[in-house]
This record gives structure tokens, C-alpha cells and sequence, in this order.
């Protein structure tokens, strides 16, 4: 992604869409909300399947009835795995309730979020957090914000004092893609401050976004679970690539996102992780 200093200023148009956005996810996010129990311990993959999928479909209808209300011509990208570029146009792209393994299993870390992507690239997000009441939004050429306060990425410069993460894109990747993990954990435990593993990256990239979190990276992609965080980190002046330091794509076969003065050794790192494994 490019750098919002590279980028035009946001339309009217873009502006008053992201505000309707905003109101889709709070009011999704609120439906959903109703339904969390923080005592809830489901047992079998089957109950946490169908709850899940109870709870998408709940809070899926409220952003479909809005958003497609709101811009009556984009597409939806229905397949919340989905991977790599989608046609061009208009599409949105949304997370029901992204990180809902924990919200059936009365953990706080879920949310709610859509994103506008134009031609393959995120306009405009908002990613809501019904339990804290958080709204963060981004507009590209227009800033990130959280609850209107503007978000500066971190500055660090040293990759020994970071707080770094990452995660799984999705259940089942398989072992390669686990193998991969387990060697940048391992690497990543020598070379910064803290590691963090957990799921949703969204949750970890409004951290980053915010400054809380100094990098992030994934193996692999899934466009709900990235769209929304990449745009976010790189309105708050973050730096956005793939794996090997280049532009990140829809398409590209990893995803780093992190202070600007970071990404660079991370990716050297990352790359001599795969080179040890032979990848």
C-alpha cells in the first residue's frame, strides 16, 4: 500500500459514505453485543461452528441492509475466507464479527468491521468494538482515527525494544504454513522485545495502528481478516508490505505491516527464517 502522504485527498462522496459506514458497524456491532455471554464455554466443534455462523448471520443482515443501502452499486465479497484480488469495481468487504472464537468463548478480543475496497484497493474502513464502545476508522488520503483522535503508528527504530505479532490467518492452513510460524516466532523471540500470538490480526492491527504494537506479520493472507488493519496502519503512518519489503497487494503471499523503520529488518529476518527451512 502507498503512503497517505502519496495519495489524493479524500472525495465528499468517500467522507459522508464512511460516516454511514460507521453507523452500519455500531449497529451490527450492537446486535452482536446482545448475544455475547461472558460466561459462555462452548464444548464441541460443532456447537462452536454453529454459533459462529448463528451470530455471523445475525450481524451480517444489518450490514448488508445498510452498506448496500448506502452504496447501492458495489458488490459484497461473500466468501469471508476469501483470498487474493477480487474483480475490479466496487466491493465490501466484511467481518461480522471478526475474532468470534472469542466472542463464543466470553473472551472481549472480537469486533465488527467493513471495509470499501476500490479496484483492489481499501478506501475506507471502520472497525467497531461493541464491549469497549471503540470506533476506529480510517479514509484513504484521510488519516486514521479512534473515536476522532487521530493514530500515529509507532516510531521505534531499534527491533530489540518492539512489541511484535502474528497469528493464523485461518483454521486448517496446514503444516507448511505452521512450520513457518514456529520458526518466525522462534526467530522474532531473539531478535525483539516481546512476541505476541493470537487471533484476529484486526485485533492486533488497530494495536499497531495505534502505536500499542510495533509490528505485525502473517503467513498467508485472508481479505476480511487484513483489508480493514492494512488501510488503518498505513493512515496512521505505519508501513504496509509483503514479506519481502514490497508494496503490499491483495494478492501477495504474506503481509507486514509496522513502524516504517522496523519492516525492513523484520522482513530480513523473516526471509532468512524461510531460507533456513528451505521454503
Amino acid at each position: 500500500m502507498n503512503h497517505p502522504e502519496q495519495l489524493s485527498l479524500p472525495t465528499s462522496d468517500d467522507q459522508t459514505l464512511l460516516l454511514r459506514t460507521v453507523a452500519a458497524v455500531q449497529a451490527a456491532g450492537h446486535a452482536v453485543k446482545a448475544l455475547f455471554d461472558p460466561h459462555a464455554r462452548p464444548q464441541t466443534l460443532q456447537e462452536i461452528a454453529s454459533t459462529i455462523e448463528a451470530n455471523d448471520r445475525v450481524s451480517m443482515s444489518i450490514l448488508r441492509q445498510a452498506l448496500s443501502q448506502a452504496r447501492p452499486g458495489a458488490r459484497w465479497d461473500d466468501d469471508e475466507e476469501g483470498r487474493g484480488p477480487l474483480p475490479d469495481g466496487e466491493w465490501w468487504v466484511c467481518d461480522p464479527v471478526e475474532g468470534a472464537i472469542h466472542h463464543i468463548h466470553g473472551s472481549p478480543r472480537w469486533g465488527v468491521t467493513a471495509t470499501l475496497v476500490r479496484d483492489n484497493v481499501p478506501v475506507l474502513t471502520a472497525i467497531h468494538l461493541p464491549l469497549t464502545g471503540d470506533t476506529y476508522t480510517a479514509l484513504r488520503g484521510g488519516g486514521a482515527w479512534l473515536n476522532g483522535t487521530a493514530l500515529k503508528a509507532s516510531s521505534k527504530s531499534d527491533l530489540r525494544a518492539a512489541m511484535v505479532g502474528t497469528g493464523q490467518a485461518a483454521p486448517g492452513e496446514g503444516a507448511a504454513v505452521y512450520r513457518r510460524i514456529g520458526g518466525s516466532v522462534s526467530a522474532m523471540l531473539e531478535a525483539a522485545l516481546v512476541v505476541h500470538v493470537s487471533v484476529p490480526s484486526t485485533m492486533q492491527l488497530i494495536d499497531v495502528a495505534a502505536g500499542r504494537q510495533d509490528l505485525f506479520w502473517q503467513y498467508s493472507q485472508v481479505r476480511s481478516g487484513l483489508v480493514a488493519g492494512a488501510l488503518l496502519v498505513a493512515e496512521a503512518g505505519g508501513r504496509v508490505t509483503d514479506l519481502h519489503g514490497r508494496p503490499w497487494q491483495p494478492d501477495s503471499r504474506g503481509f507486514l505491516a509496522g513502524a516504517p523503520a522496523l519492516t525492513a529488518p523484520a522482513a530480513a529476518i523473516l526471509a532468512a527464517c524461510d531460507e533456513e527451512a528451505g521454503q
